[in-house]
């Protein structure tokens, strides 16, 4: 076996590899003296077929397996002599053959770069915090009140924040739609759970009076067939329900299984403190992989970062009407708004290799306990189904890796954060949402 060099730029490498024809030969031949040992050929007792009738019938596939062998052979003794250490999976092209000839391949190899983890302790960052008080408390439960408020008949028009029991039938151009027609459905006038001014125009109805609704669907409509069309709706009110707000005191605390207000009180502001230490978990992430990937810059394997945008682009164009809607918003061509995306993937792959070079170095690994802790997480998300999505994971080591991998990269960034400076800033919790969200943009 030849292995030779023939190209090399940045982290791809190509090589010429030549299988003697002689070796191939001899792996064919061992093949099919194996094979003729337990074949069965009718008029022979088995073993005792000629080898030319054994090689006659089954000589092509033999060469396949044995050519198959061989590349295979050749791929890793090219990484294992060359000391490469391989991204993702190489190519292989078969680039001459013809029998009884040496077999020529061309692989192409493209590989981890060399990472160099800068120094965590000259990092700076701020954590935002929220303080809970008492009035973010008395918010909170009174939500709470307000989605356990109860409603009861009333013999008066519809007024914003009644509930009505509503026939409606939709149309466009005087077609009907599928989804666009209900009877005695429940709706609360000012959830703005229908299309924006559809509830409006229900405001001072009465009960079994015609009334005809017209909207015009978003353009960023989840049905596309639907988005940026004129419809009418053909509505009836068949009874219209008051609100009656919930007291809130012990007994109301009792609803949730709790012993008296105050226990209801102090959940709410631990579930609170929960809520705004992940919030605040999220931009200190964001701006700790901001500072890593403006501080380290190494070449990152295009085959990745190819693969990173597939994935990025297909969940971008799954839903035809928003793309059109980002693309008309943002005034951007197809091609830049790819580029756009081509530099998020890059980043991406940049930053995974880094923090995957830290794991390693610093032996962090994921628990196996980790793992199923994950999983069950996963599976309590699907009431009934617990078993079948646990199967799953167990089943599929590909789904088992994607409950893995945050674990992991969670478990470097708080490697790193221990070691950088980090200092608390109390801001509003509207600061805290705005930057939590901008940190997932």
């Amino acid at each position: 076996m030849q292995i030779t060099e023939v190209s090399a730029q940045g982290l791809k490498r190509e090589y010429k590899v030549v299988i003697n024809a002689a070796a191939l030969d001899a792996v064919v031949s061992e093949k099919l003296e194996q094979l003729r040992q337990r074949v069965n050929m009718p008029g022979f007792r088995p073993g005792k077929a000629p080898a030319a009738l054994v090689k006659k019938q089954y000589g092509r596939a033999l060469l396949g397996e044995a050519m198959e062998e061989q590349v295979n052979s050749a791929l890793k003794d090219t990484i294992e002599s060359k000391g490469l250490k391989p991204a993702m999976q190489p190519k292989v092209e078969i680039t001459s053959f013809e029998e009884g000839k040496d077999l020529e391949c061309s692989l192409t190899v493209e590989l981890l770069p060399e990472i160099e983890p800068g120094d965590f302790k000259q990092i700076t960052l701020e954590r935002m915090t929220v303080e809970i008080g008492e009035a973010e408390v008395d918010e909170f439960v009174t939500k709470i009140a307000e989605n356990q408020k109860t409603y009861e008949t009333v013999e008066r028009a519809a007024e914003n924040g009644d509930q009505i029991m509503l026939d409606f039938s939709g149309s466009v151009d005087g077609v009907k739609f599928d989804g666009g027609t209900a009877e005695n459905y429940p709706l609360v006038l000012g959830s703005n759970s229908f299309i924006p001014g559809f509830e409006e125009q229900l405001l001072g109805k009465a009960v079994g009076e015609p009334v005809t609704v017209h909207v015009t669907f978003p353009e960023n409509y989840g049905n596309s067939d639907l988005a940026g069309k004129a419809a009418e709706f053909a509505c009836t009110i068949r009874e219209v329900k008051a609100g009656q707000k919930a007291v809130v005191d012990d007994e109301f605390a009792k609803r949730f299984g709790l012993g008296s207000l105050q226990e209801l009180r102090d959940n709410v502001k631990r579930d609170l403190g929960q809520e705004y230490k992940g919030l605040s978990r999220l931009q200190l992430k964001r701006k700790l992989l901001d500072q890593l990937a403006d501080s380290h810059t190494f070449d990152v394997p295009p085959g990745m970062v190819e693969l990173e945008f597939e994935q990025i682009w297909k969940e971008v164009t799954a839903d035809e009407a928003r793309f059109k809607a980002e693309l008309a918003e943002e005034n951007k061509s197809e091609d830049e708004l790819k580029a756009e995306y081509t530099k998020i993937a890059e980043r991406r792959i940049r930053l995974g290799l880094l923090l995957s070079e830290v794991g390693r170095r610093n032996n962090i690994e994921v628990k196996p306990e980790e793992v199923t802790k994950a999983m069950i997480e996963q599976a309590r998300r699907f009431p009934g189904q617990e078993r079948q999505v646990m199967e799953y994971f167990q089943k599929n080591p590909e789904a088992s890796a994607s409950l893995r991998a945050p674990i992991f990269e969670d478990k470097v960034i708080d490697f790193i954060v221990e070691m950088a400076s980090v200092t608390d800033k109390p801001v509003s919790k509207e600061e805290l949402t705005k930057a939590a969200e901008e940190a997932q943009a």
